[in-house]
Protein backbone atom coordinates (compact mmCIF):
# COMPACT_ATOMS: atom_id res chain seq x y z
CA UNK A 1 0.00 0.00 0.00
CA UNK A 2 1.62 3.17 -0.76
CA UNK A 3 2.36 5.66 1.79
CA UNK A 4 2.15 9.87 1.97
CA UNK A 5 5.36 11.35 3.10
CA UNK A 6 6.85 14.55 2.49
CA UNK A 7 8.22 13.68 -0.82
CA UNK A 8 4.75 13.62 -1.53
CA UNK A 9 4.07 17.30 -0.77
CA UNK A 10 3.85 19.56 -4.35
CA UNK A 11 7.54 20.48 -5.17
CA UNK A 12 8.28 24.19 -7.03
CA UNK A 13 7.96 24.48 -10.41
CA UNK A 14 9.03 27.48 -11.02
CA UNK A 15 12.47 29.94 -9.67
CA UNK A 16 10.78 31.79 -6.21
CA UNK A 17 9.76 35.61 -7.41
CA UNK A 18 12.87 37.44 -6.50
CA UNK A 19 11.56 41.02 -5.65
CA UNK A 20 9.42 39.17 -3.33
CA UNK A 21 12.31 36.76 -1.78
CA UNK A 22 14.54 40.67 -1.60
CA UNK A 23 11.17 42.03 -0.08
CA UNK A 24 10.89 39.42 2.49
CA UNK A 25 14.94 40.14 3.32
CA UNK A 26 14.58 43.62 3.54
CA UNK A 27 11.54 43.62 6.11
CA UNK A 28 13.76 41.40 8.37
CA UNK A 29 15.92 43.67 8.30
CA UNK A 30 13.86 45.94 9.01
CA UNK A 31 12.38 44.62 12.26
CA UNK A 32 15.82 43.96 13.83
CA UNK A 33 15.89 47.51 13.26
CA UNK A 34 12.74 48.48 14.74
CA UNK A 35 13.22 46.23 17.66
CA UNK A 36 16.42 48.24 18.61
CA UNK A 37 14.52 51.31 17.60
CA UNK A 38 11.97 50.50 20.64
CA UNK A 39 14.83 49.38 22.95
CA UNK A 40 16.64 52.62 22.51
CA UNK A 41 14.06 55.11 21.27
CA UNK A 42 11.33 56.16 24.29
CA UNK A 43 9.41 58.32 22.11
CA UNK A 44 5.15 57.66 21.67
CA UNK A 45 3.26 57.46 18.48
CA UNK A 46 -0.18 57.36 19.01
CA UNK A 47 0.50 55.45 22.45
CA UNK A 48 2.71 53.10 21.28
CA UNK A 49 6.44 53.02 21.14
CA UNK A 50 7.22 54.64 17.78
CA UNK A 51 9.15 51.67 15.91
CA UNK A 52 6.20 49.56 17.24
CA UNK A 53 4.26 49.63 13.67
CA UNK A 54 7.51 49.62 11.39
CA UNK A 55 8.38 46.02 13.13
CA UNK A 56 4.92 44.97 13.28
CA UNK A 57 4.45 45.56 9.51
CA UNK A 58 8.16 44.20 8.54
CA UNK A 59 6.99 40.77 10.24
CA UNK A 60 3.66 40.80 8.39
CA UNK A 61 5.10 41.79 5.11
CA UNK A 62 8.21 38.92 5.14
CA UNK A 63 5.21 35.90 6.23
CA UNK A 64 3.40 37.40 3.49
CA UNK A 65 5.64 37.92 0.83
CA UNK A 66 8.05 33.89 1.61
CA UNK A 67 4.09 32.59 1.61
CA UNK A 68 3.38 34.17 -1.54
CA UNK A 69 6.41 33.47 -3.40
CA UNK A 70 6.59 29.61 -3.01
CA UNK A 71 2.52 29.17 -3.57
CA UNK A 72 3.26 30.99 -6.93
CA UNK A 73 6.57 28.73 -7.49
CA UNK A 74 4.28 25.68 -7.20
CA UNK A 75 2.50 26.99 -10.51
CA UNK A 76 3.54 24.37 -13.33
CA UNK A 77 3.79 26.72 -15.91
CA UNK A 78 5.09 30.27 -14.94
CA UNK A 79 2.53 33.19 -15.71
CA UNK A 80 3.91 36.78 -16.49
CA UNK A 81 1.03 38.18 -15.57
CA UNK A 82 1.16 36.41 -11.98
CA UNK A 83 4.68 37.86 -11.77
CA UNK A 84 3.64 41.33 -12.61
CA UNK A 85 1.14 41.21 -10.18
CA UNK A 86 3.94 39.62 -7.41
CA UNK A 87 6.65 42.77 -8.54
CA UNK A 88 3.40 46.04 -8.21
CA UNK A 89 3.15 44.24 -4.27
CA UNK A 90 7.15 44.94 -3.78
CA UNK A 91 6.74 47.78 -4.93
CA UNK A 92 3.09 48.83 -3.19
CA UNK A 93 4.93 47.63 -0.10
CA UNK A 94 8.20 49.51 -0.19
CA UNK A 95 6.35 52.45 -0.81
CA UNK A 96 4.14 51.78 2.56
CA UNK A 97 6.81 50.71 4.61
CA UNK A 98 9.38 54.09 3.46
CA UNK A 99 6.20 56.49 4.13
CA UNK A 100 5.59 53.92 7.82
CA UNK A 101 9.60 54.79 8.65
CA UNK A 102 9.43 57.96 7.72
CA UNK A 103 6.65 59.18 10.09
CA UNK A 104 8.42 57.37 12.65
CA UNK A 105 11.40 59.74 11.90
CA UNK A 106 9.15 62.88 12.19
CA UNK A 107 7.81 61.42 15.07
CA UNK A 108 4.32 61.60 13.77
CA UNK A 109 1.45 58.94 12.93
CA UNK A 110 1.17 57.53 9.20
CA UNK A 111 -2.28 55.98 9.56
CA UNK A 112 -5.10 58.30 9.00
CA UNK A 113 -2.86 61.41 9.54
CA UNK A 114 -4.58 64.78 8.13
CA UNK A 115 -2.81 67.31 10.14
CA UNK A 116 -0.81 68.98 7.45
CA UNK A 117 -1.36 69.22 3.44
CA UNK A 118 2.45 66.55 3.77
CA UNK A 119 1.10 63.95 6.19
CA UNK A 120 -2.80 64.02 4.21
CA UNK A 121 -1.13 63.34 0.68
CA UNK A 122 1.08 60.07 2.95
CA UNK A 123 -2.21 58.92 3.99
CA UNK A 124 -3.72 59.47 0.59
CA UNK A 125 -0.80 57.37 -1.32
CA UNK A 126 -1.24 54.81 1.67
CA UNK A 127 -5.04 54.37 0.92
CA UNK A 128 -4.28 54.15 -2.43
CA UNK A 129 -1.81 51.33 -1.66
CA UNK A 130 -4.13 48.99 0.10
CA UNK A 131 -5.93 49.21 -3.12
CA UNK A 132 -3.17 48.36 -4.92
CA UNK A 133 -2.19 45.48 -2.52
CA UNK A 134 -5.74 44.10 -2.61
CA UNK A 135 -6.02 44.00 -6.36
CA UNK A 136 -2.62 42.43 -6.89
CA UNK A 137 -3.23 39.72 -4.41
CA UNK A 138 -6.72 39.07 -6.11
CA UNK A 139 -5.38 38.54 -9.52
CA UNK A 140 -2.86 35.84 -8.03
CA UNK A 141 -5.44 34.43 -5.95
CA UNK A 142 -7.70 33.84 -9.33
CA UNK A 143 -4.36 32.74 -11.25
CA UNK A 144 -3.43 29.98 -8.28
CA UNK A 145 -7.09 29.20 -7.95
CA UNK A 146 -8.06 27.73 -11.67
CA UNK A 147 -4.66 25.42 -11.46
CA UNK A 148 -4.39 22.33 -9.56
CA UNK A 149 -1.01 21.95 -7.18
CA UNK A 150 -0.76 18.83 -5.76
CA UNK A 151 -3.69 16.59 -5.07
CA UNK A 152 -7.13 17.91 -4.18
CA UNK A 153 -6.55 18.53 -0.84
CA UNK A 154 -3.11 20.82 -1.45
CA UNK A 155 -5.23 22.79 -4.01
CA UNK A 156 -8.23 23.55 -2.31
CA UNK A 157 -5.84 24.93 0.61
CA UNK A 158 -4.39 27.32 -1.62
CA UNK A 159 -7.78 28.35 -2.67
CA UNK A 160 -9.43 28.34 0.32
CA UNK A 161 -6.46 30.41 2.33
CA UNK A 162 -6.33 33.05 -0.96
CA UNK A 163 -9.93 33.32 -0.42
CA UNK A 164 -9.77 34.27 3.39
CA UNK A 165 -6.39 36.38 2.84
CA UNK A 166 -8.56 38.30 0.22
CA UNK A 167 -11.21 38.97 2.90
CA UNK A 168 -8.62 39.57 5.67
CA UNK A 169 -6.79 42.50 3.23
CA UNK A 170 -10.43 43.93 2.43
CA UNK A 171 -11.07 43.77 6.29
CA UNK A 172 -9.13 46.72 6.37
CA UNK A 173 -10.83 49.17 5.48
CA UNK A 174 -13.49 49.29 8.11
CA UNK A 175 -10.83 51.41 9.86
CA UNK A 176 -10.11 54.56 7.37
CA UNK A 177 -13.21 57.57 8.18
CA UNK A 178 -14.22 55.66 11.58
CA UNK A 179 -14.63 58.73 14.00
CA UNK A 180 -11.14 59.25 16.26
CA UNK A 181 -12.31 61.59 18.28
CA UNK A 182 -8.95 63.96 17.52
CA UNK A 183 -8.72 66.66 14.80
CA UNK A 184 -7.21 65.54 11.42
CA UNK A 185 -7.64 62.05 12.29
CA UNK A 186 -9.83 60.41 10.01
CA UNK A 187 -10.06 57.11 11.02
CA UNK A 188 -9.15 54.79 14.21
CA UNK A 189 -8.75 51.01 14.89
CA UNK A 190 -9.67 50.81 18.39
CA UNK A 191 -13.81 50.68 18.61
CA UNK A 192 -15.25 51.83 21.80
CA UNK A 193 -12.03 54.29 23.14
CA UNK A 194 -9.80 56.67 21.49
CA UNK A 195 -6.70 54.64 19.31
CA UNK A 196 -3.67 54.55 22.01
CA UNK A 197 -5.69 52.42 24.75
CA UNK A 198 -3.75 49.54 26.67
CA UNK A 199 -2.33 46.67 24.40
CA UNK A 200 -1.68 43.49 24.54
CA UNK A 201 2.08 42.61 24.88
CA UNK A 202 3.63 42.01 20.97
CA UNK A 203 0.90 42.64 18.76
CA UNK A 204 -0.29 45.68 20.53
CA UNK A 205 -4.00 45.20 20.38
CA UNK A 206 -6.39 47.04 22.71
CA UNK A 207 -6.99 45.04 25.92
CA UNK A 208 -9.98 47.82 26.74
CA UNK A 209 -11.60 48.00 23.50
CA UNK A 210 -12.84 46.64 20.12
CA UNK A 211 -9.55 46.48 17.95
CA UNK A 212 -9.85 46.22 14.09
CA UNK A 213 -6.58 45.06 13.39
CA UNK A 214 -7.31 41.55 14.41
CA UNK A 215 -9.36 40.88 11.91
CA UNK A 216 -7.31 42.05 9.31
CA UNK A 217 -4.22 40.38 10.59
CA UNK A 218 -6.16 36.99 11.02
CA UNK A 219 -7.65 36.91 8.05
CA UNK A 220 -4.87 37.79 5.56
CA UNK A 221 -2.52 35.36 7.35
CA UNK A 222 -4.72 32.74 6.18
CA UNK A 223 -2.41 32.28 3.37
CA UNK A 224 -0.04 30.59 5.20
CA UNK A 225 -2.01 28.95 7.77
CA UNK A 226 -4.47 27.09 5.75
CA UNK A 227 -1.85 25.63 3.21
CA UNK A 228 0.60 24.44 5.97
CA UNK A 229 -2.26 23.04 7.72
CA UNK A 230 -3.15 20.74 4.48
CA UNK A 231 1.12 20.50 4.47
CA UNK A 232 0.82 18.74 8.21
CA UNK A 233 -2.01 16.14 7.16
CA UNK A 234 0.52 14.68 4.60
CA UNK A 235 3.53 14.49 7.47
CA UNK A 236 1.12 13.28 9.88
CA UNK A 237 0.33 10.01 7.40
CA UNK A 238 2.41 7.58 8.87
CA UNK A 239 1.26 8.11 12.34
CA UNK A 240 -2.53 8.54 11.44
CA UNK A 241 -3.22 5.74 8.93
CA UNK A 242 -6.43 7.27 7.40
CA UNK A 243 -4.76 10.72 6.55
CA UNK A 244 -3.71 8.35 3.11
CA UNK A 245 -7.19 8.37 2.28
CA UNK A 246 -7.75 11.95 -0.16
CA UNK A 247 -11.68 12.79 0.86
CA UNK A 248 -10.39 12.92 4.06
CA UNK A 249 -7.76 15.17 3.95
CA UNK A 250 -9.91 17.43 1.48
CA UNK A 251 -12.94 17.29 4.23
CA UNK A 252 -10.34 17.77 6.93
CA UNK A 253 -8.97 21.42 5.03
CA UNK A 254 -12.41 22.31 4.03
CA UNK A 255 -13.59 21.82 7.43
CA UNK A 256 -10.70 24.01 8.67
CA UNK A 257 -10.61 26.58 6.47
CA UNK A 258 -14.27 27.11 7.51
CA UNK A 259 -13.55 26.89 10.95
CA UNK A 260 -10.95 30.02 10.16
CA UNK A 261 -13.71 32.75 8.37
CA UNK A 262 -15.60 31.58 11.27
CA UNK A 263 -13.35 32.84 13.81
CA UNK A 264 -12.36 35.78 11.31
CA UNK A 265 -16.14 36.62 11.33
CA UNK A 266 -16.64 36.21 14.80
CA UNK A 267 -13.36 38.24 15.98
CA UNK A 268 -14.74 41.50 13.50
CA UNK A 269 -18.29 40.81 14.81
CA UNK A 270 -16.35 40.99 18.87
CA UNK A 271 -13.85 44.15 17.60
CA UNK A 272 -17.14 46.06 16.07
CA UNK A 273 -18.71 45.41 19.38
CA UNK A 274 -16.13 47.39 21.16
CA UNK A 275 -15.27 43.67 23.22
CA UNK A 276 -11.68 43.35 23.31
CA UNK A 277 -10.12 40.05 22.52
CA UNK A 278 -9.30 38.79 26.16
CA UNK A 279 -12.42 39.81 27.32
CA UNK A 280 -15.45 37.64 25.62
CA UNK A 281 -18.47 38.38 27.07
CA UNK A 282 -21.19 35.15 27.17
CA UNK A 283 -22.38 35.85 23.50
CA UNK A 284 -19.05 35.54 22.12
CA UNK A 285 -18.33 32.70 24.22
CA UNK A 286 -21.85 30.87 22.74
CA UNK A 287 -20.64 31.82 19.37
CA UNK A 288 -17.28 30.04 19.38
CA UNK A 289 -18.74 27.21 21.46
CA UNK A 290 -20.67 26.36 18.12
CA UNK A 291 -17.92 27.24 16.15
CA UNK A 292 -15.75 24.59 17.66
CA UNK A 293 -18.59 22.06 17.93
CA UNK A 294 -19.40 22.51 14.04
CA UNK A 295 -15.40 22.33 13.38
CA UNK A 296 -15.21 19.58 15.63
CA UNK A 297 -18.33 17.84 13.80
CA UNK A 298 -17.05 18.07 10.40
CA UNK A 299 -13.63 16.55 11.10
CA UNK A 300 -15.72 13.64 12.88
CA UNK A 301 -17.48 13.55 9.37
CA UNK A 302 -15.04 13.40 7.39
CA UNK A 303 -12.95 10.42 9.03
CA UNK A 304 -16.27 8.90 9.09
CA UNK A 305 -16.99 9.09 5.41
CA UNK A 306 -13.83 7.14 4.54
CA UNK A 307 -14.75 4.29 6.91
CA UNK A 308 -14.69 0.90 5.30
CA UNK A 309 -12.82 2.07 2.29
CA UNK A 310 -9.61 0.61 1.05
CA UNK A 311 -8.80 3.62 -1.73
CA UNK A 312 -5.88 5.64 -1.07
CA UNK A 313 -5.19 8.42 -3.47
CA UNK A 314 -1.24 9.71 -3.22
CA UNK A 315 -0.47 13.15 -3.49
Amino acid sequence: MPVLSVDSLPRRRAPLHRPLLYFAAANAVLAVVAVIGMLVDDRVVAGSAAWFKPAKFAISFVLYSIALAWLMSLRPKASRLMGWMATVIVVAGVIEQLIIVGQVVRGMRSHFNMTTVFDGVLWVIMGSIIIVLFLATMVIAVQLSVTRIGDAAITWSIRLGLAITLVGLALGNLMPGRESGVDDIVGAHTVGAPDGTPGMPLTGWSTTAGDLRIPHFFGMHALQVVPLFAALLVLLVPRIPILRVLRVRVGLVVTASAGYAAVLALVTWQALRGQPLIHPDQTTLTAAAAILTGVVAGALFSVASAIGTRKVVTA
